[in-house]
């Protein structure tokens, strides 16, 4: 491992991640750098693990959905683990697919089928949020080393903090759009039916919930139709 050249590498992609516009963007060159910078390494995703279930963000090959979708239906594996975090755990290891691991039996057995030879999967995570886990996958057992792991954990702190950065600047972007579409559809109110603001937003509040729509999709309507009929 020439730990030189892969400073010089990270350093190259902590940059080019802030210059990246979306958060899909941005854990798309998460995941291929992890193909770029980490030794062994043959397909990469992020695993998202909430209410909704499973979902898998910016693969890079198809086995990386077919190893998440294999994981919640069993109900175990090592990127379960991870993103679910119920221990200390922030990283984990199969050495090799080819030997019964006592942790996930079913699901070690199972991805043999997925052509799979061993793979690795680090916590996303900040001081203030468990964002997921980052998982590395190679079709050769045993491909992942000591000197591989510290790569993979190197390049998931890095992602962590871009993957947070990229989140908060969606979610402030929307709101500002979020505001400036309500905004748009009180003046259509208050223009069209002499209603104070209070008035309007209270008309744009009681619709949203009497009808079990979102204040956002109530206010784009109204832009659209020039009211609420």
């Amino acid at each position: 491992m020439d730990w030189r050249m892969f400073a010089e590498r990270l350093a190259a992609m902590a940059r080019d991640l802030l210059a990246q516009e979306t958060v899909t963007e941005t854990l798309d060159r998460v995941t291929h750098s992890a193909i770029e910078l980490v030794p062994g390494c043959d397909a990469a995703g992020i695993l998202i693990l909430d209410a909704k279930g499973v979902r898998t963000l910016a693969p890079t090959d198809q086995v990386v959905i077919d190893s998440d979708q294999l994981q919640e239906r069993l109900q175990e594996g090592p990127c379960y683990d991870v993103a679910r975090r119920d221990g200390a755990e922030r990283v984990f290891r199969i050495g090799d697919f080819r030997e019964d691991h006592p942790g996930w039996p079913a699901y070690v057995a199972a991805a043999r089928e997925l052509g799979l030879g061993s793979m690795m999967g680090f916590l996303l995570y900040t001081e203030d949020e468990d964002l997921g886990a980052l998982n590395l996958y190679s079709r050769r057992p045993g491909a992942f080393t000591e000197a591989g792991e510290t790569a993979g954990w190197l390049l998931a702190s890095h992602a962590a903090v871009a993957f947070s950065s990229a989140r908060t600047h969606a979610q402030l972007e929307e709101a500002v759009s979020t505001r400036h579409v309500i905004g748009e559809a009180m003046g259509i109110l208050m223009g069209s039916h002499d209603l104070t603001e209070d008035q309007a937003f209270d008309v744009l509040r009681r619709y949203s919930q009497d009808h079990n729509v979102k204040l956002r999709e109530v206010a784009r309507r109204i832009c659209e139709r020039g009211g609420l009929n």
